[in-house]
């Protein structure tokens, strides 16, 4: 508590009641959450069972926990800290029997959903060509964010796609249910229909809950605004920490206006703003304050620090990308060289991903390490999906989009015909599809080769499903799986490329090495607690190299960089159509989400701050003329090194100073 200024304090003390935390960049919120927390389960003898704390990622939820854990000690046993689903599969593990589901229901991945609705609009006779399937699947988790079921959903106007969602959606709900699963998008909108349509069921989660805080609160949906509303009815202890200045995911479903208007839905609700920055220094806050305030819709609120002004902000007008990317590349090496920096101290902050490619040439044409934030994740690689694949149907024989995932995988003979008449068979026998494969020899359309083949994978995986209710360790019974399945000759059979095949093999090696880990880390690791694990597995920012040691420089969209920080930040591509993007200037004239991005970009910053912006850019191959953006002209031009200059476009070429002394240093 000693360590907390006021209003932190007045933060940690008020433990009765509705309380809104407005935590500006860098204000420290994590050690407040953390330090409430503690006085709670310390000083006011809080049970830790009755305790809720809920954040977005799985990385804010594990930091969150080891803290509360070093400073708390057991008295944090039984706490429950995690994510949004984590919590709604909490509720569902317990609960869905009373939705028609099992237990052991599987969740869905974006690629078995598309399986799935593939099967829906197969037996409607829809198109994927006229009717784009990835569209539909955005539409239904879109509804499904709002808590619209397939019932819900009355299309407005002839649009094809809405249409053919409001026909697709009821069948494909339909389907995962005949498999025992569900989809991501489920976890809120069943557990909200589990709370609304069962008084005991919301009774227990409301006693067991009394204690609620939520994490980065601009970010919630409509459907987890009403979760945390239902639980926190009872006893009404919720408090709520965010920043609507950076809500920057409305893309996405979230609504800043969940934050603004917390003070109503909540009477008698206490405010407590956080203000002072303990990361960057004064002139970055001043632009970012300056950039902010011209947002029409906003809390007040201004951080400030106790650090003093620090470096001027650098702007960087260039010609064109290339240049621009050559120019912050030798800019870079100058403050590396001079100030004696690691290369993980830097980073390039972009609105597009496009953008990264001429940064990636650049930095790879002076060899420095660098690493893009953003790229497919290790779960999403195929080889790795098919290898979870397998565990999945030992786990759940009835999820059928990861049966029909492997059965052919490694090749055994069961072409596309046999797994058509395997489905239809099923279908009109309304049978699960693993039962029917076990029942293959009833199939008269069926080849005896193929029979034979099916016959042979059914009790393959039989033997395998009655192998892991033995004592064996998993990740043991999982590694002699794979060497049975003799994946690495399918591999390097399928792959001209030698290399691609053993990265593709390490990868399924790392599933083994991921499974015998979580045994070794859980108390009581199961299949299933496995499964979950991965499938709750966020785009967590521990992606970033510098958290495992690496010395590289960081090229990531600003949507990405969104709780990181460095020392040295280069925001770059400042204009009209790029931040503020076009789109979004279509959508809302007033840039109120872009200008949060910006905002966002800018407090990134901890020492020093450069702007960048193009006179042109290629698109498609031609040459485009670019206007400065609006947020540029909102930054008072006396934070800017050599403003008028640079915005004219003649600004002294700071790559050749940067030569110049770079060869005076090196020549003494």
């Amino acid at each position: 508590m000693k360590r907390l200024n006021p209003p932190q304090q007045q933060a940690v003390n008020h433990t009765v009641g509705p309380l809104l935390i407005l935590a500006g960049a860098g204000s420290g919120k994590t050690q407040v959450i953390t330090t409430r927390i503690v006085h709670l389960l310390k000083d006011q003898r809080v049970p830790a069972a009755n305790i809720l704390a809920v954040t977005f990622t799985n990385k804010a939820a594990r930091e969150m926990k080891e803290r509360v854990a070093a400073m708390a000690g057991s008295l944090a046993e039984g706490m429950v800290m995690s994510t949004f689903h984590s919590l709604g599969v909490r509720i569902l593990r317990r609960d869905i029997r009373a939705l028609g589901f099992k237990p052991n229901f599987s969740i869905y991945s974006t690629s078995d959903q598309a399986g799935v609705l593939r099967q829906a609009m197969r037996e409607l006779d829809l198109d994927p060509k006229q009717c784009d399937p990835d569209a539909i699947l955005w539409r239904i988790s879109s509804l499904k964010n709002r808590l619209m079921g397939p019932a819900d959903f009355k299309p407005a106007n002839e649009d094809r796609l809405d249409l053919a969602t409001a026909a697709v959606y009821p069948r494909y709900q339909e389907l995962l249910k005949g498999f025992n699963a569900i989809d991501f998008d489920d976890i809120i909108m069943l557990s909200v229909r589990l709370l609304q349509s069962n008084k005991a069921i919301l009774d227990h989660w409301q006693e067991r809950f009394r204690y609620i805080m939520v994490d980065e609160y601009q970010d919630t949906n409509a459907s987890q605004y009403l979760l945390i509303s239902l639980l926190a009815k009872r006893h009404g202890n919720l408090c709520v920490v965010g920043d609507d200045d950076q809500s920057i995911y409305g893309w996405r479903g979230a609504e800043v206006k969940n934050i603004l208007t917390f003070e109503h839905d909540y009477p008698g609700c206490k405010v407590i703003k956080l203000e002072q920055n303990y990361r960057s220094s004064g002139s970055i806050l001043e632009a970012a304050n300056s950039v902010i305030r011209n947002n029409p819709v906003r809390t007040d609120k201004a951080l400030w620090t106790a650090s003093g002004q620090g470096r001027e902000i650098d702007l960087i007008v260039a010609a064109n990308e290339e240049e621009e990317a050559a120019k912050v590349v030798e800019a870079m090496m100058l403050e590396q060289f001079r100030d004696k920096l690691l290369w993980s101290d830097f980073a390039v902050l972009y609105r597009s991903n496009s953008q990264s490619r001429a940064f990636e040439e650049r930095l790879r044409l002076e060899r420095i390490p660098y690493v893009v934030v953003g790229g497919q994740q290790f779960y999403e690689r195929k080889e790795v999906k098919d290898a979870v694949a397998y565990l999945r149907v030992i786990d759940n024989p009835s999820d059928e989009a990861s049966l029909l995932r492997i059965i052919n995988f490694p090749r055994r003979g069961i072409g596309d015909t046999t797994l058509v008449r395997l489905n239809q068979w099923s279908l009109e026998h309304d049978v699960p599809l693993f039962e029917a494969l076990g029942r293959v020899a009833e199939i008269p359309e069926i080849s005896e080769s193929a029979k034979k083949a099916v016959t042979a994978f059914h009790a393959m995986i039989k033997g395998v499903m009655d192998g892991f209710n033995s004592r064996s360790r998993l990740g043991e019974q999982v590694n002699a799986l794979f060497n049975r399945l003799r994946i690495e000759d399918e591999l390097f059979r399928t792959l001209n490329d030698a290399a691609q095949a053993r990265k593709r093999i390490e990868n399924i090696e790392q599933v083994v090495n991921s499974l015998a880990a979580f045994e070794e880390r859980e108390a009581h690791p199961t299949l299933s607690a496995f499964l979950e694990r991965i499938s709750l597995l966020d785009e967590d920012k521990s992606d970033d190299d510098k958290e495992h040691g690496h010395n590289a420089v960081t090229l990531m969209s600003l949507h990405s960089s969104k709780g990181l920080e460095f020392d040295h930040v280069w925001l770059v591509g400042l204009e009209e159509d790029l931040l503020p993007h076009k789109r979004s200037i279509e959508e809302d004239p007033t840039c109120a989400e872009e200008r949060r991005l910006c905002y966002v970009g800018i407090t990134r910053a901890r020492r020093h701050l450069t702007i960048s912006r193009c006179l042109a850019r290629r698109k498609y191959g031609t040459v485009e003329e670019r206007l400065p953006s609006r947020f540029l002209a909102e930054i008072p031009e006396h934070l800017l090194n050599d403003p008028a200059g640079a915005i004219d476009g003649k600004q002294a070429d700071s790559v050749d100073m940067a030569a110049d002394f770079f060869a005076r240093m090196l020549g003494e």
